[in-house]
């Protein structure tokens, strides 16, 4: 009865479900959470975002954040940042972080997968060049390592160089001494998580709420 309301409340939702995956019942849970969020705005900002404690020590939050603010990450495909994003676009953002649906078929969740890897190379791609570079990797390891308290910056900064020639030697083979590497392609990165099971472990805890229960 709850969700025939919210339907008939909100023609706009049965859309949304189509494009999203979430049920009417679970939207209607993050149009709430939205407008915490927003303060009962109709947009959210990346102050809105900021603000939000859970979030404050998280060593990706600029990556986190600027994922829900990345034209790449709407299906529309668009590209650029945008300053303010509404219902809609919180909405298709989350739903990157839902598992897939046990009655999927081997294609479908090929998709889902790749949907999911191309979201985590945007959230690493900074500068939307379709390269993930050194630097962009450089930055990405040394702030989950050097925030952990553990290693210094320096150590962190030659586990992270460490690292991408690592991720060089396999996505290219063999290099000669003064060949230099460009950076991760999309290409490279699905190879490089090949045989890695991403589809359920992407969830999102930070906004009061765990997406892997969000799921019909």
């Amino acid at each position: 009865m709850g969700a025939l309301q919210s339907a008939s409340a909100h023609p706009e939702y049965g859309d949304l479900a189509e494009k999203t995956g979430f049920s009417i019942g679970k939207i209607r849970v993050l149009h709430k959470r939205f407008k915490q969020l927003s303060h009962n705005e109709e947009t959210l900002r990346r102050d809105h975002l900021n603000d939000i404690p859970d979030l404050a020590c998280n060593p990706i939050r600029a990556q986190i954040v600027e994922a829900f603010f990345d034209r790449r990450n709407y299906h529309q495909n668009g590209e650029g940042p945008v300053q303010e994003i509404g219902f809609e676009e919180f909405l298709v953002v989350m739903s990157h972080f839902r598992p897939p649906s046990l009655h999927m078929t081997e294609e479908q969740r090929e998709n889902v997968r790749r949907e999911k890897l191309r979201f985590l190379f945007n959230m690493h791609d900074t500068d939307n060049d379709g390269t993930i570079t050194l630097e962009e990797y450089r930055h990405v390891v040394e702030e989950l390592l050097s925030r952990s308290g553990a290693l210094e910056k320096e150590t962190a900064k030659s586990i992270a160089d460490a690292a991408m020639l690592e991720v060089a030697s396999i996505s290219m083979g063999h290099m000669e001494p003064d060949e230099f590497y460009e950076g991760i392609t999309f290409e490279h990165f699905l190879k490089l998580l090949h045989g890695f099971e991403i589809e359920s472990k992407m969830n999102i805890h930070f906004l009061n709420m765990d997406t892997s229960t969000l799921c019909k």
